[in-house]
């Protein structure tokens, strides 16, 4: 075997463990997930998801606008009206919209896992949210500095910032995507933002987005919590939809680690009837 030849088939080779590594293989228990059916089905052919997504994101112009004005600002201390501004935003079903991976998920049986969930990042084909572009650039032309924060690991970082940059937004880089290292609260995250910009608004599709006020608490706790924070929503906090998945979901399995027949039995039982 030739050098060239041999250096070749060891870089492939090397290539090939350090992916296999990087994606830990699963035993994937194969259920029934047409209960996501519907959902999925909504967010790829109901015109008012989109209308939903573009108003979410008309409000967040509009806010971002009055804040540019300085109507919101008069009453800040002035050490925070002089930093310079950023929106936070998550990526999945806030930016970036994933249901092409919950529909195989849902036709081949297969939950969620980490082995599919990769193999869809690395395809880089997720489509932008409808508005999400306009908005984010429009954001960015006026200065304003944009964060996305989320849980994705970091192994698909790369993949995350071709996709990103694939679909429009203009300022993408390792930098301003943060992904999740050590823990999924965005807590720490968030604080390294606000330690040097003013964090004009957040915008996500899971109330942990915004806050971990919201974090591990029961359905009453999550209702109780977004009552306290009512006058955020459509100022600060701008909320897009998403019935596929999220802490909604997993507040109904009270957070615990359960099979898909015990999920089924947990979302019946939940279910207020007259």
């Amino acid at each position: 075997m030739s050098k060239s030849i041999l250096s070749i088939f060891l870089l492939a080779s090397a290539t090939f463990l350090l992916t296999f590594a990087a994606y830990p293989q699963q035993p994937v228990e194969k259920a029934d997930l047409d209960y996501q059916t519907a959902a999925v089905l909504y967010m790829q052919k109901a015109a008012e998801y989109r209308a939903l997504a573009f108003q979410a994101f008309n409000l967040a112009r509009w806010q971002l606008d009055a804040d540019l004005e300085k109507k919101n600002v008069k009453k800040l201390p002035k050490a925070e009206r002089i930093m310079p501004r950023a929106i936070l935003v998550d990526i999945d079903e806030t930016v970036l919209d994933n249901s092409p991976s919950q529909a195989a998920g849902i036709k081949n049986g297969r939950p969620f896992n980490l082995n599919d969930w990769y193999a869809w990042g690395d395809m880089r084909k997720a489509k932008a949210i409808p508005g999400a572009v306009d908005f984010l650039n429009y954001a960015v032309s006026k200065g304003v500095k944009v964060f996305y924060i989320t849980n994705r690991d970091e192994v698909q970082k790369q993949a995350t910032i071709d996709n990103l940059k694939s679909v429009g937004f203009t300022d993408v880089s390792n930098d301003n995507v943060m992904l999740r290292t050590k823990e999924s609260s965005k807590d720490a995250r968030r604080a390294a933002v606000s330690a040097k910009y003013r964090i004009v608004m957040l915008i996500g599709d899971n109330l942990d987005d915004f806050t971990s006020a919201f974090e591990h608490k029961t359905i009453a706790e999550r209702f109780t919590e977004t009552e306290k924070a009512r006058d955020q929503f459509g100022r600060r906090f701008i909320v897009l939809p998403n019935a596929m998945y999220g802490t909604w979901e997993n507040a109904i399995y009270e957070y615990g680690r359960l099979t898909e027949a015990q999920k089924a039995e947990k979302r019946a039982a939940a279910l207020e009837m007259p």
